[in-house]
């Protein structure tokens, strides 16, 4: 009943001793033993006539439920009726269909149509399967609409009544008709020949009382069910009602008023503010005294206490239900003494009361009690607030937003340039302006971003000499201040600044910078507990931004390493297009890496690797396998080779960290290795541990060939296995890290077909496929490394490649010196005939003398002119320098001279030696 109390402006009209008492003796109230007469003098049978006359509330409420209840029983009954003529209809247009086409796409139904007798081949097919089905008639028509079969004999040859212009058409038709068997449901299907043309027609149908019948055998349950359903909430209503009766006393609605207008004069009749709280917290009454007390708007009841603007302590006591007495209170401009009792101690509904008391003469000490709350309220702020990132700047800006407008009006923050690049300060008068915030942002004060030199007699400068906080009350009485800038105090003073907190950022020794505190909206200035307050804050900030400090040179130091050790520019080459990136991790440097490495023979390697972990470590392993790859690509190896020897490699760093006490073995490290020829399109990959290498074909469909996964490097005694690749010109070879496609929330299977979903939509350019996959596929801060390159390929044609057998004769090299003219003019690179013909009679007669057959000589224009000598002979040459008196041994010195580059590369079957003379 208290829900329903409000204010009201209506008076009682009757004695005052009509109205009946609030509260009645706890056993006739409750209904326990010796209660033996209604709350009226009545007996327990009076009490339920009264129920049942209406004449009460609780009457008029069993009345009500009942025709509530009576009405649900007949929608429900309604509702099923209308849901099983649905369902019936909906059974039979689906089973008509259903048997029509079955029966029209039968095997021999389209060949029985073109017979000379369709009726004796299809009319026992029609019946079989009508009784077969359950349907009422199967016709077969032909496209004239004539009936080849029917239930009834004599219909046989008759048109067919219903709609067949659809089905004629190729379309399947259902329609509800009236037949002489009733309501019934037919459908026309289409008999077609191989060409699409129609043949005949086949229609079912089945009226729908032959697949109905459910409801009429539930609606007996359903009638049953409803009447038990109505007398349990009959008798579930009376016992309510009767409840609700003694719990109104068996008032009826007359007397109820009555009594709540009584309630109500004396509830705002006197001078001590009542507030009334349910258990969700939301406000249930307030009288007049405690709307003027709190100031309360005029729809305050039935709002939650805490969107009434009231400050969050009072709130929060009138919605805890807590005891509480003589709390006092500041609000708004009056101290009120608050009590409280919740409402639910002797078994009443959940909430609370509340009265309100002014006691406006404890204002003074609420006041400072309020100031010194505050104070330590922003203190422990400051320590949870000031500091939320690494970030110099950030950090900075924290400790002005902190403090306006709560403690200033106006907060600078002036920091050392060392401290922002994260490196030790010195002392100094010198200063950037690093963050500033206040309560507007047209104060005439420095700007963010601009050095300031203090002058000696400033208070700025006089703290960064003693280290202290220093007070200048009032500005304009402060000459030391206004000489840093005549124009500029001035106009500081002409907006309103007039007190000042300067405190230096102290982290231990070390002096990082100013804050100063500005005040302008309060008249009062700082005195010296506010100086006191000032010098906590900066304490607290100071050791931030010292730990921000520290993190950007560390952080800076090994970003430099890491970019350091990254390729600075791709090496010039005519294999491939390629296109990068490289993304660092949320945490910091990684040991992501990757590279493009020019091979003999116009190859190109390209190689990715990944190191586990993040920091200075993980980059300068990084640096030290991005080295080693370098010098194995020199060797030309297998790329299963080259990641044995780098294997081998990281296994002994492993045993010297072990040796030396270390405790970030290499373990963990990852990589792919590559080796393309534009030559015959072949690329070879090994990977050692690493995601696999994704193809995007010409035509724009992706794979992600079954390259063999080694173990990670550091594992030792597992072989490598090499995988060949046959790729189309223009194909993108997309080589990356596990940062793209794996993080802690997300498995690498997803990754990967997110990945293929990215470079099916890329460009066909590696730039657009790098922005695409980047784009699509990044978050905001990932939280590892993300290497990528996108390489698109290119063949060397046979216009730009010439070979020829040559035989174990010396007389052969003539001839090859011959047909490597002609093929030199017809490029254009007559010029280089000589050295040619020089390089390669060296080469093949070295070849003829010491190696085996076969013997193979090819020439490549590419950015060079690259001749090749193949021989099946393991043996390597060795360059040496000849003495006078010998007669051999200045052949490959000769080839040294003229090539700018030569060497040797070993094949499965022999060796090639090549050498590269530049094109002119």
């Amino acid at each position: 009943m208290v829900r329903h109390l409000g204010r009201s402006r209506s008076r009682s009209t009757g004695p005052p001793g009509t109205v009946r008492p609030h509260r009645v003796p706890r056993a006739f109230a409750e209904g326990e033993p010796g209660a033996r007469r209604g709350p009226d003098g009545r007996g327990p049978g009076a009490g339920l006539r009264s129920v049942l006359s209406g004449r009460s509330v609780a009457g008029q409420v069993f009345v009500l439920q009942v025709v509530v209840v009576l009405v649900l029983v007949a929608a429900a009954v309604t509702a099923l009726v209308l849901q099983a003529r649905y369902d019936s209809t909906q059974e039979a247009r689906n089973r008509s269909l259903s048997v029509a086409e079955t029966f029209a796409n039968a095997p021999g139904t389209r060949a029985a149509l073109n017979s000379r007798d369709p009726t004796a081949i299809l009319q026992p097919q029609a019946e079989a399967t009508r009784e077969a089905t359950g349907v009422d008639f199967i016709v077969v028509m032909n496209t004239d609409g004539i009936r080849y079969t029917h239930p009834l004999p004599d219909r046989i040859g008759k048109r067919f009544v219903g709609t067949i212009e659809p089905a004629l058409r190729g379309k399947s038709v259902t329609e509800e008709v009236e037949g002489t068997i009733g309501h019934l449901v037919q459908a026309v299907v289409p008999v077609e020949a191989p060409d699409g043309t129609v043949v005949g027609l086949v229609s079912a149908g089945i009226t729908t009382e032959h697949v109905g019948g459910a409801a009429d055998r539930q609606l007996p349950l359903v009638l049953v069910a409803a009447a038990a359903g109505l007398a349990v909430a009959t008798a579930g209503t009376a016992l309510v009602s009767r409840r609700l009766l003694r719990q109104t006393h068996g008032l009826g609605p007359r007397e109820m008023t009555r009594m709540y207008e009584h309630h109500d004069a004396v509830l705002h009749a006197v001078r001590e503010g009542v507030l009334i709280v349910d258990g969700d917290g939301a406000l249930l009454l307030a009288n007049d005294e405690a709307r003027r007390l709190l100031g309360l708007p005029d729809d305050a009841e039935g709002r939650h206490v805490r969107e009434l603007g009231l400050d969050p302590a009072t709130s929060e006591l009138l919605s805890s239900r807590r005891v509480a007495t003589d709390e006092v209170r500041l609000v708004k401009d009056r101290l009120l003494a608050i009590n409280q009792r919740p409402t639910d101690l002797e078994g009443g509904p959940p909430g609370s009361v509340a009265t309100l008391r002014d006691s406006t003469e404890l204002r003074a000490l609420s006041g400072r009690a309020e100031v010194a709350r505050e104070r330590l309220d922003m203190l422990y702020a400051a320590g949870v607030g000031i500091g939320t990132s690494l970030d110099v700047t950030r950090t900075a800006q924290e400790l002005t937003e902190l403090a306006v407008p709560r403690f200033a009006d106006f907060v600078t923050v002036d920091l050392f340039d060392a401290v922002l690049a994260g490196e030790q300060p010195e002392a100094g008068p010198d200063l950037r302006r690093t963050a500033f915030g206040g309560i507007r942002d047209d104060a005439p004060l420095y700007p963010v971003g601009q050095r300031i030199r203090f002058v000696a007699s400033s208070p700025q400068t006089r703290s960064l000499r003693t280290g202290q906080a220093i007070l200048e009350p009032r500005l304009n009485k402060a000459p030391g201040w206004q000489a840093q800038d005549l124009e500029r105090t001035a106009q500081v003073l002409e907006y309103g600044i007039h007190s000042l907190i300067t405190a230096p950022l102290r982290a231990g020794s070390l002096i990082l910078g100013l804050a100063n505190f500005w005040r302008a909206r309060k008249p009062e200035p700082f005195d010296a507990e506010d100086l006191a307050l000032a010098e906590e804050l900066v304490a607290r900030a100071a050791v931030s931004i010292d730990n921000a400090r520290r993190y950007t040179r560390e952080h800076t130091m090994a970003v430099t390493l890491q970019r350091s050790l990254l390729p600075r520019r791709l090496p010039e080459q005519s294999a491939l297009d390629v296109a990068y990136r490289y993304l660092p991790a949320q945490a910091g440097v990684g040991g992501d890496w990757f590279d493009v490495l020019p091979l003999p023979g116009a190859r190109v390697a390209l190689v990715v690797g990944d190191v586990v972990g993040h920091g200075l470590h993980a980059a300068a392993t990084m640096g030290r396998l991005r080295t080693a790859v370098h010098n194995f690509s020199t060797l030309d190896l297998a790329p299963d080779e080259l990641l044995t020897l780098l294997d081998e490699m990281v296994t002994r760093i492993d045993q010297h960290e072990s040796e030396e006490g270390g405790s970030a073995p290499v373990t963990g490290a990852t990589c792919l290795y590559a080796i393309y020829d534009p030559v015959s399109r072949r690329c070879a990959i090994a990977r050692a541990g690493h995601p696999p290498p994704a193809v995007v074909r010409p035509d724009g469909s992706v794979e992600f060939p079954d390259v063999p996964a080694g173990p990670p490097l550091g594992l030792g005694g597992l072989p490598f296995e090499t995988a060949d690749l046959e790729l189309a010109e223009n194909s993108r070879l997309v080589l990356y890290t596990d940062g793209l496609v794996e993080d802690r929330g997300r498995d690498i299977d997803v990754g990967l077909e997110l990945l293929r979903d990215a470079l099916e939509r890329a460009g066909p350019s590696p730039e657009d496929t790098c922005r695409a996959v980047v784009d699509t596929r990044l978050s905001a801060r990932p939280s590892d490394d993300i290497a990528l390159i996108v390489a698109r390929t290119h063949a060397l044609g046979p216009d730009r490649v010439a070979s020829w057998d040559v035989p174990c004769d010396p007389a052969a090299v003539a001839r090859v010196r011959s047909s490597v003219t002609r093929r030199l003019a017809e490029w254009g690179l007559e010029e280089l005939a000589f050295t040619t013909e020089l390089v390669l009679s060296e080469l093949v007669t070295n070849a003829i003398r010491y190696g085996g057959a076969p013997i193979r000589v090819r020439v490549m224009r590419d950015r060079s002119l690259i001749c090749e000598v193949f021989d099946s002979s393991s043996t390597a040459p060795h360059l040496r320098y000849a003495a006078m008196t010998d007669e051999g041994g200045r052949g490959l010195f000769l080839v040294a001279q003229l090539a700018e580059r030569w060497g040797t590369r070993y094949l499965p079957g022999g060796k090639v030696i090549w050498a590269e003379q530049p094109l002119p």
